[in-house]
């Protein structure tokens, strides 16, 4: 029996051993093994073995029933504890597999950190390099500038000075960075006060600084805008060669516009002059042959061709005078602005002149020139120089009397076309006519000036030269002249002249 508890004892857990060493020590006691010797004793003391079968199957039954139930309810606990463990490690592997995962990311983030950071260096670097470049690019450029820069703070203390403000002063830039400019330089045509309002009003201020025919200096100021603290730059820019030689070509705009005048108005005085010097000849001549004697005159038939000569000269000088008026009237009619103005007026008016100053009586007379017009209705006014427009169209009218003249009468009646339209935003004039064309060398210097260094080479009349009438299109109103001729066909001069 003993050893079957021990053995049993071995099967169960540790509670149940404590439950049966209690039962095994309650069955030793004196008091229950007297009882049980008497109760699996027979009377004649023999062992009642029945009894002792039933009761050891029934403490078997009962501590197999107890180990059942304890290990049943251990089952359940094991199972329970299977089941939290099983759900710990399940945990612990998603907490691994998120740790991992994090410190994956973690890894990448900072491999992309660290190569964007090798990328930064390198950019940094190359920044650097370029802005060294720069920096010595920058400091070159003003060094090589053919101007004098001056930088100056909002103190007056010089911050820049160039190669050139060194050569022209023979201050070096180390005896003037960080100084005041009045006191390193005082001989400078700038005050601080003009500093100071470039830098108020934060805009350039140019300074003009002149001997004329000696020096011309040109001198701007520049607010620094971009700059934490304010400051200007000074540029001082020498333009003496510049202004002298423009000088020179405006001396030679002006002979070449002297030039062209003057032979337009001896062109226009030659013919009437030459022909009252031709009658005042032959009145000469008649009085020297003729008796002093006015009765001898008469009697001898000579005072009617007195009378015709006189009448021709004085017929001549009027035309002398006319021409004088009209140059005249020009030389007062010039101004300074612009006069909104009919253009259809003022070229009727210019015919009405050329009628009395381009006639010649041995040639051909203006006024039996046909004259076409075909002008657009509504043509609009414009602004423009009156009488510059009016010169421009007495010498293209003059132009086209000496193409005239030179026509062959028989071949075709002398015509000049004249059309005036708007097209878009410009206004178009056209004045053709059908005598002698002109040379393709002659379409080529026809715009050119009278006054030229080569003009001996170009063999063309200086009296066709239009360059003034160009001056006055292009420069005078903005707009364009042109030319196309054909010998046999004649010549049309295009006028295009912006309406606003």
């Amino acid at each position: 029996m003993r050893k079957l508890l021990l053995y049993l004892s071995g099967l169960l857990p540790k509670k149940m051993k404590k439950l049966l060493l209690s039962i095994f020590i309650f069955l030793q006691s004196p008091v229950v093994h007297a009882f049980l010797k008497a109760e699996f004793k027979k009377p004649d003391g023999s062992t009642n073995w029945q009894h002792v079968a039933n009761w050891s199957a029934g403490i078997l039954i009962l501590l197999l029933t107890t180990a059942a139930i304890t290990l049943f309810f251990t089952w359940r606990k094991a199972r329970k504890a299977n089941q939290e463990l099983r759900e710990i490690r399940s945990d612990l592997e998603l907490r691994v597999q998120e740790r991992t995962t994090t410190l994956d990311e973690s890894n990448r983030l900072l491999k992309e950190s660290n190569q964007l950071l090798e990328h930064e260096i390198t950019q940094h670097k190359s920044t650097s390099a370029r802005l060294r470049s720069s920096e010595f690019y920058i400091s070159d450029i003003l060094k090589s500038m053919p101007l004098m820069l001056i930088g100056l703070d909002k103190e007056g203390q010089i911050t820049q000075w160039n190669k050139c403000t060194e050569d022209a002063t023979g201050i070096k830039p180390k005896s003037s960075l960080g100084k005041n400019l009045w006191d390193v330089y005082p001989t400078i045509t700038i005050s601080p006060n003009q500093i100071s309002a470039a830098i108020e009003k934060n805009e350039a201020t140019t300074i003009k600084h002149s001997q004329p025919g000696q020096y011309y200096y040109d001198i701007t100021i520049y607010p620094l805008r971009e700059q934490n603290e304010p400051g200007v730059v000074i540029l001082i820019d020498d333009i003496t060669k510049e202004m002298l030689a423009g000088n020179m070509l405006i001396q030679s705009d002006k002979m070449s516009s002297v030039g062209e005048l003057a032979a337009n108005m001896a062109h226009d005085i030659n013919p009437p002059l030459q022909s009252l010097l031709f009658d005042l000849r032959s009145l000469q001549h008649q009085l020297t042959n003729s008796s002093l004697n006015l009765n001898e005159v008469e009697s001898n038939g000579d005072s009617e061709t007195l009378k015709i000569l006189l009448e021709g000269a004085f017929e001549k000088g009027e035309s002398l005078a006319s021409i004088v008026h009209n140059l005249q009237d020009f030389a007062r009619g010039r101004s300074s602005r612009k006069e909104v103005s009919n253009i259809v007026n003022i070229l009727e008016h210019t015919l009405d002149l050329a009628g009395d100053v381009l006639s010649v009586p041995t040639q051909l007379q203006f006024k039996d020139i046909n004259i076409e017009r075909n002008y657009q209705e509504d043509l609009p006014l414009i602004p423009c120089y009156v009488a510059e427009l009016q010169h421009v169209f007495l010498s293209l009218f003059r132009h086209a009397y000496d193409a005239l003249s030179q026509m062959e009468q028989e071949d075709r009646k002398p015509t000049i076309k004249i059309q005036m339209l708007v097209s878009y935003d410009d206004f178009w004039i056209r004045i053709h006519h059908n005598g002698l064309g002109l040379s393709n060398e002659e379409q080529m210097y026809l715009f050119e000036p009278f006054f030229r260094k080569n003009s001996s080479e170009v063999k063309y009349d200086s009296n066709k030269r239009l360059s003034f009438d160009y001056f006055i299109i292009t420069e005078q109103h903005q707009g364009q002249i042109a030319v196309t001729s054909d010998l046999n066909v004649g010549t049309t001069f295009h006028i295009q002249i912006p309406i606003k």
